[in-house]
């Protein structure tokens, strides 16, 4: 029998939004192991906050994580469960919604 792989954080990372981006703050946390020379991700957790735009969930506008055993999408005090593609695809639709979020924050500033 395979010996179980020991989990690992892969990242964690935060980023500071400048409020002429839209403010906010960007984290992101990975977990995960090496099989093979190829990453696998077990959990994984990316959020947009700014309080800015939400107060509830802890000012978390935007997130996508697997915990509780489910993918799912965080908007605004709402989840909903995701397919889940790849870890890949889902860091591709974060990325893409909160920069769409942002934009709208930062065109309705002026």
């Amino acid at each position: 029998m395979p010996k179980p792989q020991k989990e690992i954080l892969l990242e964690q990372e935060r980023f500071e939004i400048k409020p002429k981006s839209g403010g906010g703050v960007l984290s992101y946390e990975v977990w995960g192991y090496t099989d093979k020379s190829k990453v696998v991700i077990t959990r994984y957790n990316l959020a947009y906050i700014n309080h800015a735009i939400y107060r509830g969930d802890n000012s978390r506008v935007l997130g996508f994580d697997n915990a509780h055993d489910f993918h799912h999408r965080h908007y605004m005090g709402k989840v909903e469960t995701v397919e889940f593609v790849s870890y890949e695809t889902t860091l591709e639709r974060f990325q893409k919604e909160w920069r769409e979020i942002a934009h709208k924050q930062r065109k309705s500033k002026k």
